[in-house]
Formats: structure tokens, sequence, C-alpha cells
């Protein structure tokens, strides 16, 4: 398998704090197989686990409230995650976030960045947009907070807000985010038709399912 190029779906919501996570340890998992000239790249595929959350997305207390069953819980369990995601290097803020958005806006930026710039692209996109929301607080229901986002990861400056501003990527996005329910929960990589990895596992776990998939593939 030495030299090896493929491509994992990568399936996410960008509201999923374990998404964030998972991202930044399969980030290490292919720098582990890169080592091993296993070379990857991502194709994102949006997930929704939301999906009849307004367009205006909602106060976070309270759709954290109507989860969880209490504010508190919630917040027990924000911590907990955050001090996870802290040994990864990952600084979530969830104070910082009021609102809780529909994420289709931001899946759409990442489908625009993978069809302008390729996977390089769509992974700054990612990275950006799971950044603003757990780090920053920053909206990302907002179009002009993801147009920003797309500029800062470097596409053409107007093209992410031309591309909100209309109904452009929206039908095929919320196709695919429903045809992937049926995987239950995110993150999750496939290869080929296989589901390899599910859930934010750690760097070694990853790598060691996905050489077990590309040898299954081969």
């Amino acid at each position: 398998m030495p030299g090896l190029d493929a491509t994992l779906l990568v399936v996410v919501d960008t509201v999923c704090p374990w998404c964030w996570l998972g991202k930044r340890r399969l980030d290490a998992a292919l720098a582990i197989l890169a080592a091993e000239d296993l070379h990857l790249a991502r194709q994102w595929h949006p997930f929704q686990l939301n999906p009849d959350m307004p367009a205006g997305g909602m106060p976070r207390a309270e759709y954290r409230a109507r989860k969880f069953g209490s504010v508190e819980r919630g917040r027990e369990l924000d911590a907990r995650l955050a001090a996870e995601g802290a040994k990864d290097g990952l600084a979530f803020d969830f104070e910082r976030i009021e609102r809780s958005p529909n994420s289709l806006g931001s899946h759409r930026l990442i489908r625009l960045a993978a069809l302008e710039g390729g996977p390089t692209l769509a992974d700054a996109v990612a990275e950006g947009v799971f950044a603003a929301y757990f780090s920053e607080g920053r909206d990302i229901g907002d179009p002009a907070v993801l147009a920003a986002i797309g500029d800062a990861a470097g596409l053409p400056p107007g093209r992410a807000a031309a591309m909100l501003a209309s109904d452009d990527l929206a039908a095929e996005v919320a196709e695919d985010a429903a045809r992937a329910a049926g995987l239950g929960g995110v993150p999750a990589i496939i290869l080929g038709r296989h589901l390899i990895v599910s859930g934010a596992q750690q760097p070694e776990a990853m790598a060691a399912a996905i050489r077990a998939g590309l040898r299954e593939a081969a």
C-alpha cells in the first residue's frame, strides 16, 4: 500500500463539538499515515443533528435546556467536553456561544470551498467554521459570519457572500445531509461504501482503522 492515494468521506455537523475533536484527531491520524507513505484526502459530507432548527437558529441556553432537561446539565456536559478537547489542543469556549444555529449554510460554504479549491481549501474552511463557533462564539448561522470565514480561508473575496445570498448548493447539500441521517451520529469516516470510524476516536485507533479499510479495499 505505500504511496497509495485515497479519499476519506468525513461526515460531520459543524455544530457538533465532537466533530471538531474528531477532525483534530483525524489530522493527527493522517499525519501518522503520511509518515508511512499513505496519503489520503478528505471529502467533507454534511450531516444535520438538528435539521428542523429554524433558519435563524435559537438561543443556545433554551435549546440545551430542551435537549438535556436543564441548562445546568448542558453546562456539565460542555465542561467535560472542553476538558477532553484541551488534551488535543482545542480551546472550546461554550460560554461565548449565544445561539444554536441552523448548520446548512456552513455546510454549503464547505461544499463551495471544495468546488473552488479542492480538499485543502475545504479543510481550511471546515477548521475556520469549527473554530469560529466553538472557540470564538460566532454565529455560524449568520451569512455575514460565514462569508468572512470563507474569505479568511482563501475563497475569492465576495465569492462566499454571493453564494450564501443565493440558493446555490442548498438543495444538494440538504439532500446529502438527509441521506447521511441513517448513520445515526457523527463524526463518521467512510472509505468506499464502508463505515470505518465512528466517533472521535484517538489518532492511533483512527489510523489503524483506516489501514484496515485500505487493505480491505485493495
